[in-house]
């Protein structure tokens, strides 16, 4: 359990009920992404906070760790926003609390009732709760978000039933869209259903220095081993670069390249993030980087030679450049 900061507002996480703060308001679910759907389900929990203030009664999110899917499979489940992202767009949207239900065979085995009466009553001491229209919980996903609010008004608990969120076209917003989405190198769709760029966050650490070696020197990234990777290719990407205090400061925004792949021509085998600023150079090692996907560029790609390559890089930048300036 910690309490965390972002830019002046604090979350507290718990990693157990017992360790939470209570009573509580709650939006619950699984939140892969907190994208635009997300957003309307947590929404009704922060109406009314301020006035609640004085009655300690705490916006709560409550989601599962790990991810069902993950639990039910035992395959590791690549997260839109593992923790940390997780954590960061719950502070921004002011949101005080969130708790991480551990996922395990004995929470798996509890009926809706048993689910609804000993975690979200008796230890959460839940007032109200929201939930999305396509919600299920308990023993074999039997429960319906309509069964959560029969079962709730028995202890005169309202619960908010948000409908599903839908984008342009009318289709549902969902975690599997955007996944879609990013695997086709859709950045502009995944973005707009998410309602912010998406956002690879990590770790400067040590690579093998070709992008040095051909004069386009690159910052490797590394990232959380459950985060989910879009398409391999070259991306346009705003590059922020934090502080290492727990509030995160912004300390400057750059314009970038960013590759994500095997690095064929090199007879690569691991995937990596590899990130080079356009008009900057300096050391980033163990720096934060904040990279927010912008366009697709293409695809990865095998070539002849490190000449070859260093001229499509060359094209990539001007292309890139082209992008932003578009934008202006």
């Amino acid at each position: 359990m910690q309490n965390l900061s972002q830019n002046g507002f604090s979350i507290w996480v718990a990693n157990a009920t017992k360790l939470s703060l209570t009573p509580t308001a709650i939006a619950l679910g699984k939140f892969d992404g907190i994208h635009l759907g997300h957003q309307k389900v947590i929404q009704p929990i922060l109406e009314g906070q301020n006035r609640e203030i004085t009655d300690k009664i705490y916006s709560t999110v409550v989601t599962f760790d790990p991810h069902p899917q993950q639990f039910f499979s035992g395959q590791p489940h690549n997260l839109l926003t593992p923790l940390e992202e997780k954590v960061e767009q719950l502070c921004s949207l002011k949101v005080k609390q969130l708790v991480l239900l551990p996922f395990d065979k004995e929470l798996s085995a509890l009926t809706p009732t048993e689910f609804v009466e000993k975690i979200l009553i008796q230890q959460l001491k839940a007032v109200r709760i929201s939930v999305g229209q396509d919600f299920r919980f308990g023993s074999c996903r039997l429960g319906a978000a309509e069964d959560l609010q029969i079962i709730a008004a028995k202890y005169n608990i309202p619960v908010h039933i948000v409908p599903l969120a839908g984008d342009e076209e009318n289709s549902p917003i969902s975690s599997t869209t955007i996944r879609q989405a990013l695997n086709q190198g859709d950045i502009i769709k995944a973005n707009q259903l998410l309602g912010r760029k998406y956002t690879l966050v990590g770790t400067v650490v040590e690579g093998e220095k070709l992008g040095t070696n051909i004069g386009f020197p690159t910052a490797n990234l590394e990232l959380p081993s459950d985060k989910f990777l879009p398409k391999k290719g070259v991306y346009a990407v705003h590059v922020s670069i934090t502080s290492s205090t727990e509030e995160n400061v912004l300390k400057s925004d750059y314009r970038g390249v960013m590759n994500i792949g095997i690095c064929p021509t090199v007879n690569g085998t691991q995937v990596s993030v590899e990130v080079h600023l356009l008009d900057w150079s300096g050391d980033l090692y163990g720096e934060r980087l904040l990279v927010k996907i912008e366009k697709f560029l293409r695809s990865e790609q095998k070539f002849n030679s490190l000449k070859a390559l260093t001229n499509q890089i060359r094209c990539d930048c001007d292309t890139a450049n082209s992008f932003f300036q578009s934008r202006c």
